[in-house]
């Protein structure tokens, strides 16, 4: 296999384990969503650091946070995971899966006025027609269910910010999120503390202190780790072996299989509204990557034009 054809496989399963994990949370529906998302943190944090110390490339870390100008970064990076971590536990809890699948489609448009703002990047005629859609197809969902989807905006502006921070980090993606679990690590661990020892509770009002106690539940919180940490290491793989065009297109997969098990597996209502929203925003992506596609074709032809002309 080639190593695109690699690059391709490790995408695909990448997206299919992010777009299937809503199954995962249900089975701890029981638990806290902030007790889950501490065992998340703190897993995730244990598998990552088998990783590199294995990769022999932890040192990494500890030279990213000792960077005191990248650190603040790690540490907005870190409570953007975290937020959009926490709500898309808490959306597949309570029932909610289908609109956590709108968010990371309205993501990459979401990403598009991000890019304006920080980066100063074109809005083309395209781009710019799928984000009004995307604001249209919000629009409807708001009028239509009576409230905005707002779980549904958070995970798609958290996940964005947390890609423009990622703009600023010159370090690797297993690094820079084993460097941001490490800064949140500690919250993770008092929480813990508070739930096991102290009695604390969420707004949810469910009992917790569940880790010890039920060997199913406590397995499955200890699989928080990679589940959370594999699919972003088979990201990292693949992106230095494919284009971004084909990176993009396949990230698709991701909310699409979301919006197949909300409905499919999870039996989640796909009320008139639904029906009317998601085939927007499927058009509105449909248009943001044929811009893409072109964009990605201009810009490849352009580096061959320049190759040819250095070389004569």
């Amino acid at each position: 296999m080639t190593e695109t054809g690699k690059g391709v496989g490790a995408m695909i399963l990448a997206c299919s384990i992010w777009g299937v994990s809503a199954l995962y949370y249900r089975m701890l529906n029981e638990v806290p969503p902030v007790e889950v998302l501490a065992h998340r943190t703190i897993w995730s944090l244990v598998f990552f650091a088998m990783v590199l110390v294995f990769q022999r490339r932890l040192p990494e870390v500890a030279t990213l946070l000792r960077d005191r100008k990248l650190v603040g970064y790690v540490l907005l990076g870190a409570l953007f995971i975290s937020v959009n971590w926490f709500f898309f536990i808490y959306a597949v809890q309570i029932g909610r899966a289908l609109e956590a699948s709108l968010g990371y489609y309205i993501f990459p448009l979401v990403a598009v006025l991000l890019g304006m703002v920080f980066f100063g990047e074109r809005l083309t005629g395209l781009k710019a027609l799928a984000v009004a859609l995307a604001a249209l197809a919000v629009l409807v969902l708001t009028i239509g269910l009576g409230v905005a989807p707002w779980i549904s905006l958070t995970l798609a502006i958290t996940f964005g910010f947390y890609g423009v921070i990622k703009k600023f980090m010159s370090a690797g993606p297993v690094v820079s999120v084993t460097a941001e679990v490490v800064l949140i690590a500690p919250l993770a661990v008092i929480w813990l503390f508070g739930v096991h020892a102290l009695g604390w509770g969420d707004m949810t009002g469910r009992a917790g202190a569940v880790y010890g106690l039920d060997l199913s539940q406590s397995v499955l919180l200890m699989a928080s780790g990679p589940i959370t940490a594999g699919p972003l290491i088979l990201f990292s793989y693949a992106s230095r072996r494919i284009s971004l065009a084909t990176l993009g297109l396949t990230q698709y997969l991701n909310p699409t299989l979301q919006f197949l098990v909300a409905v499919l597996a999870l039996g989640e209502p796909l009320t008139k509204w639904h029906a009317i929203a998601f085939p927007i925003i499927w058009t509105a992506l449909a248009l943001y990557t044929i811009e893409g596609l072109r964009q990605d074709r201009a810009a490849r032809k352009a580096a061959v034009r320049d190759a040819t002309s250095a070389k004569s």
